[in-house]
Order: structure tokens, then C-alpha cells, then sequence
């Protein structure tokens, strides 16, 4: 075993391409980040193998900030000590549908349930005559390729001095941030085939270089596009930046937890 880093911090994003929250601690399972990307606003006007709005077609998406109403019992699954008791660890439930509900803060600061009409006319703002939108639920992440994404501090810092502009580590909207021993950019690609543990318990196979694609040029706070930094990111780094990972053994996750290489 060789120690490579800590958890800076941990990331779900309650619904897909809005804002994300920040976690003390989080139940990682083999779906992803529990509570993670459980809502996504279908468009009509999307390919069938990703019929999703993204902040790609509507940049004001990552100015809205969902909340789960019921944290409490979103944090992780109701039984998950029960299940983790039971040799060699049971699959642990998840909540009941009614307790999944998010509350969407609008950019203007108006509170609306994630399925308020309402809520759906203003994504639709500038868009409507080409995306006819239908708001979708899933118990487990509706992630974009894999169900879990690495990205390290260190990278942020790089990409950074390469644009040349100060970056917020949430452009690139990872689930776990890490910050490596090494104090190079992309050292997490050097993870890539081997298995990691996360804190005591969890475990993830680290599958591949995550392809990056305009969501990075937006600003986290505003929906600014700055192209610079897909620019960049694909001249100096093939395109990909931070990696994704499967999980292999589900565990409970904390700011701070140690990262492992295991083999």
C-alpha cells in the first residue's frame, strides 16, 4: 500500500448541471455519491443516448442551487449500519421516494420545488422553441460516463497557471478533490488502472482520463464561458482532465480520509 494524498473535500450535485453542495461526509456506493445527480431535466432536443439539459445549452443552470428538504435523511441510506453489519456487507437501501424532494434556489433567490412548473419555464428561458423539458428522478446518479469523479488540487493549480487566471476547483465539478503528495498537476493520471482506497473502508478502480468538454470554460458562479480553458486543456492534455472510477467496495467517505494505491 502506498499513501498518495488526502480528501480536500467532498462534492454531490443534487440535480445534473446545477449547483453542487459541499459534503463533510459521504456514503460512496457502487451507483456513485449517494444523493448524487438523483434529478435531470430531460430535453427533447438532446441525442437519445444523453437526452439531458446541461449548462452547455442553458450556461444559467449552475447559477441555481438545489437543496435536498430533507437532509437529514439524505446524508446516507437509512439502513446502511445494519447493512454494513450483516457479513460480508449487505447492499444497503436507499430512501423512499418522498424524502429524495430538493428545493431549487433561483438565481433572483425564489425557492421552488424541483417539480414546480415554474421552475421548468424559467430553464427554458431563451430555449423553449428547441427544448421541450421533462424533469426525470432516478434513485441512482445519473452521471455522465462513470460513477465517480477524481480531480486534485494540483491539476486545478496547473490548469490555473496555464490559462493564467486564479480557477475555481468547481469549474471541473468532481466528486472527490484531492490534494496529492506530489506537487505536480495530473498525478491522479497516474492512478489510472489501479485500485485506491478512500478512508477506511471504500475502495474505487480508477478506469480512465475524464474527456472534458465545455462544462470547464464555465464559470461555477456566474455561466461565463472562458474557452480558454478547454482551449488548453486540449492542446497540453489530450482533451482530459482529473479521472473517473467504479466503486469496488462501498464505504463511508470524510474531508480529510486518506488515499491509498492498493495494488
Amino acid at each position: 500500500m502506498s499513501l498518495v494524498g488526502n480528501v480536500e473535500s467532498l462534492w454531490r450535485y443534487p440535480v445534473k448541471s446545477m449547483r453542487g453542495e459541499e459534503l463533510e461526509e459521504a456514503f460512496v456506493g457502487f451507483a456513485g455519491v449517494y444523493g448524487d445527480r438523483v434529478f435531470a431535466f430531460k430535453s427533447s432536443a438532446s441525442q437519445k443516448g444523453f437526452p439531458y439539459l446541461t449548462a452547455r445549452e442553458q450556461q444559467h443552470m449552475l447559477k441555481y442551487q438545489p437543496r435536498f428538504r430533507h437532509s437529514d435523511k439524505t446524508a446516507q441510506p437509512p439502513n446502511l449500519a445494519d447493512a454494513e453489519s450483516l457479513p460480508p456487507g449487505a447492499t444497503p437501501l436507499y430512501a423512499e421516494a418522498d424524502d429524495w424532494i430538493v428545493d431549487v434556489e433561483t438565481p433572483s433567490g425564489e425557492i421552488l420545488s424541483i417539480d414546480d412548473a415554474a421552475l421548468i419555464e424559467m430553464l427554458g428561458d431563451g430555449i423553449r422553441d428547441a427544448h421541450n423539458l421533462t424533469l426525470l428522478k432516478s434513485e441512482r446518479a445519473m452521471t455522465d460516463c462513470r460513477p465517480v469523479s477524481l480531480f486534485s488540487l494540483q491539476t486545478v493549480r496547473q490548469i490555473g497557471e496555464e490559462v493564467g487566471v486564479e480557477t475555481d476547483k468547481r469549474r471541473f465539478r468532481a466528486n472527490v478533490y484531492v490534494d496529492l503528495a506530489s506537487a505536480a498537476g495530473f498525478g491522479e493520471d497516474a492512478l489510472v488502472g489501479r485500485s485506491v482506497r478512500i478512508g477506511s473502508k471504500a475502495i474505487v478502480f480508477i478506469l480512465e482520463r475524464d474527456p472534458r468538454c465545455k462544462m470547464i470554460t464555465l464559470d461555477p458562479d456566474t455561466g461565463e464561458a472562458n474557452p480558454e480553458f478547454s482551449r488548453k486543456v486540449a492542446q497540453a492534455h489530450n482533451g482530459k482532465a482529473g479521472v473517473y472510477a467504479a466503486v469496488l467496495v462501498e464505504g463511508r467517505v470524510r474531508r480529510g480520509d486518506s488515499i491509498e494505491v492498493l495494488d
